[in-house]
């Protein structure tokens, strides 16, 4: 029987789950069924993914904040805080949500009682139980066995602190440690000023170890609420009373002050962060200055309130809520905002900058291309078009595009192309002005097809020499982060592929006519990649990596180590999806690239217990990239692959695949199967668990699954509202898209662009408990043709 044939039996079979009545008929019906949370906040639990792999944070920010003000339990470690600890060596004024790297975790405040000893965190740290900590979006409180109580709150370029010292615990004090982050640092100072303000400044860098080279500085004005009774500075372990300056010496640098008990017995701080100056902390601070920690709380409280109701959900039971908003949640606390409030912002020139908007910045661009910056572009589309100019004012002040941004210093970390889908992506959603396209698209145009005349900022894509001239990335096993592509070959040939093949849909859009031909040209070099006696599993054909001169590089075994950047050539096979009938056809042909895919992710145990398929057939290590030939979902390179079923002839299997994905999130500490990445896994799943995702970067579409919420409303900011509309929907059973209409009719193909999405009013989505044929031969078409 055709698989076409068994899809048609088992729909006569199938249970169909009735639509709701449309929008359009009337106040009652729309607001029948399960009803959004009131405040999302509350579904919020920042500790979800503080295990050590997520390496997430529970403190205090605002959506795409400067300040992310956390605690700290460790240090030079993945994640400055984690949950199995009890330990906290104080409150640092930035993080980074989910990176794989140590860094950040700068100016860190601690309180303490009684006479100050020692500069070491190891001997001021307080103990603590996680029963006494409160954490919420904008919000982290903590009371210390000693019984001080810590809370903290933020701005956007502020970090609100409050402190609340036992009575008769004696002096009450506040430790500042400049000279010490939880990345490398290189220089700080510190000053205390008069007889309420602290200020000073440190240099951080070597992300990874990637370069060694790249550096950014960052500045700090913190004033209290109360003044010194008496106060001291320490470089490295030494201490000295009295003393106003600092400066780091090997490990440390940094202030402490004491207030008289008999004054009070709580102590506030206000601390303004800035890139530029001690003097643009000072005037951010000022600026966003509120009128007491209670109503900083109170605002940022707000902000995530507006924030989370732009993708609210209702349905599906509270543990599919905490972990859905949690997500929205970790997925919008980056890019950052890397400007003073007039603007001002410190380039990769290392000058200091006047931009007509506000300027963002930390761009984990590798990760984040993939799901997190649709989704940033779907809900904020303003502010996407300020991350695309900020990406622009990169490319001017330092003279190439970034690969993995820090701050004002380009990192080189990872590999392949990721910006320009990420750009592209933006482009072909509208939201960039002609002028700003077009000096954007000149950078692209760069990117693809040079190579920086100097290599020691920006590496580039340093495999286009081979590249350009042959279609694949010469294989290069040399020393040295300049040859990062090179040594990561298979990887970084597919990756460049999809990136120009987006590029020419933005070089079309532009009248570039003749690019745009030379970039489509380049699609379908994932097919000089492909190697046709090579077998594994039962399947012939997999992508290799080559020489210069087209032998195989390394071992062709798909299922080991090879120049696949964190995975095997059975993971990274997919990544051609700007073009997938023609990847299947060197597969054999659609029905075999289904039997592959089936493979890939045990699809038998998947459609008979999708946990189990989750946990035992699928790689399950955050850290184990290699080595396999199952689906990774820890990782970003088969972020996509689940939704490749869309062009076979069983595209119900995404839905399949995507719920026994979702028993991989939960809303506990442990809740997330590899680290955030700024929010990309998370993104990963706020798109499955809606029913949408894009799983062809660069093209603006969106390709409908099965949703896990019975309602999905989108708010895009100044936008009109989207529903999505799956009465029955439920994440802890397998369910299949029947049928699809908008407010236009029937959809008869298995996707929207954004335009339409946009323009669909409600999305009424019948669901079935049996695989159904909606979609089949329906999917987007190839991004672009040679």
């Amino acid at each position: 029987m055709s698989a076409l044939k068994r899809v048609l039996a088992a729909l006569a079979l199938a249970t169909t789950v009735t639509v709701a009545s449309a929008a359009t008929g009337g106040v009652a019906d729309a607001e029948s069924g399960p009803k959004f949370a009131k405040d999302p906040t509350t579904l919020v639990d920042t500790s979800i993914g503080n295990n050590g792999d997520g390496t997430t944070f529970p403190g205090a920010a605002v959506p795409f904040g400067m300040v992310q003000l956390s605690p700290d339990t460790q240090l030079n470690k993945y994640a400055s805080y984690d949950y199995s600890q009890n330990s906290i060596l104080g409150f640092s004024m930035t993080h980074l949500s989910g990176v794989g790297c140590q860094t950040m975790g700068n100016f860190r405040f601690m309180p303490t009682t009684g006479a100050v000893t020692s500069s070491d965190p190891a001997q001021y740290g307080a103990t603590f139980s996680h029963d006494n900590e409160t954490r919420a979006p904008g919000y982290y409180g903590v009371t210390f066995d000693d019984g001080i109580h810590s809370e903290l709150s933020a701005t956007e370029r502020t970090g609100q602190q409050r402190y609340t010292y036992p009575a008769g615990s004696g002096p009450e004090n506040v430790l500042i440690e400049v000279g010490q982050s939880n990345g490398s640092t290189y220089g700080g100072d510190v000053h205390v000023v008069g007889d309420d303000t602290v200020e000073g400044w440190l240099q951080g860098g070597n992300f990874c170890g990637e370069t060694g080279k790249e550096r950014y500085r960052i500045f700090f004005s913190a004033k209290f609420d109360r003044t010194f009774s008496s106060f001291g500075t320490w470089t490295d372990n030494t201490l000295t009373p009295n003393q106003r300056d600092a400066s780091r010496g090997s490990q440390r640098a940094g202030a402490w002050l004491t207030f008289d008990p008999a004054k009070g017995g709580q102590v506030g701080a206000s601390v303004g962060l800035s890139y530029t100056s001690v003097d643009g902390a000072r005037l951010n601070r000022t600026a966003e200055q509120p009128k007491s920690f209670d109503k900083a709380r109170d605002a940022a409280h707000a902000s995530w309130q507006d924030e989370l109701n732009r993708m609210r959900v209702a349905g599906g039971s509270t543990a599919d809520q905490r972990t859905y908003y949690t997500a929205l949640y970790h997925s919008l606390l980056d890019p950052a905002i890397g400007s003073d409030v007039d603007n001002r912002y410190r380039g990769f020139d290392d000058q200091v900058h006047q931009a007509d908007s506000p300027y963002y910045q930390m761009f984990s661009l590798w990760d984040t291309y993939r799901s997190q910056n649709q989704l940033v572009d779907l809900l904020e589309p303003g502010r996407a078009t300020d991350m695309a100019k900020s990406v622009l004012h990169i490319y001017q002040d330092g003279g190439w595009l970034p690969r993995w941004a820090l701050a004002n210093s380009e990192t080189n970390v990872m590999s392949g192309d990721p910006i320009t889908p990420w750009i592209v992506d933006i482009y072909n959603r509208g939201l960039l002005d002609g002028s700003t396209a077009n000096q954007l698209f000149d950078a692209l145009w760069k990117n693809v097809n040079e190579v920086p005349a100097d290599q020691s900022i920006f590496r580039g894509r340093d495999g286009n020499p081979s590249y350009v001239q042959n279609g694949w990335v010469a294989y290069q096993n040399l020393p040295g982060y300049k040859f990062g592509d090179s040594r990561q070959a298979g990887s970084a040939t597919l990756e460049y592929a999809l990136a120009d093949c987006a590029l020419s849909t933005m070089a079309k859009g532009l009248g570039h006519q003749d690019k745009a031909a030379a970039l489509a040209s380049r699609c379908d070099n994932f097919t000089k990649l492909w190697e046709p006696g090579v077998t594994s599993q039962g399947f012939t054909g997999f992508p290799v990596a080559r020489n210069a001169d087209g032998s195989v590089a390394g071992n062709p075994d798909p299922t080991q180590t090879a120049p696949f950047h964190e995975g095997t050539a059975w993971q990274y096979q997919w990544l051609a999806q700007q073009d997938p009938q023609t990847l299947f056809g060197l597969m054999g042909g659609q029905a075999q690239a289904e039997q592959r895919l089936d493979k890939f992710f045990d699809m038998p145990t998947v459609l008979t217990d999708p946990a189990k398929a989750a946990s035992d057939s699928w790689v399950t290590g955050a850290y184990d990239y290699h080595n396999n030939f199952a689906f990774n979902p820890n990782n970003e390179p088969d972020f996509s692959a689940p939704w490749m079923y869309t062009w076979t002839g069983a595209p119900w299997k995404t839905s399949a695949v995507l719920r026994a994905l979702r028993t991989l999130f939960t809303d506990n500490v442990y809740g997330m199967p590899g680290n955030d990445d700024l929010g990309a896994t998370s993104s990963l799943l706020v798109f499955a668990m809606a029913g949408i995702f894009e799983a062809q970067p660069g093209s603006a579409t969106y390709v409908i699954s099965a949703p896990m919420f019975d309602k999905v409303e989108i708010r895009p900011a100044h936008g009109h509202t989207i529903r999505i509309d799956a009465p029955g929907a439920d994440a802890s059973k397998l369910q299949y898209v029947s049928s699809v209409s908008t407010n236009k009719g029937a959809l008869n193909q298995s996707w929207l662009s954004h335009e339409d999405l946009l323009r669909a009013g409600t999305l009424k989505v019948n669901l079935s408990a049996q695989p159904t044929s909606w979609g089949v031969n329906a999917a987007p078409p190839a991004m672009a043709k040679p």
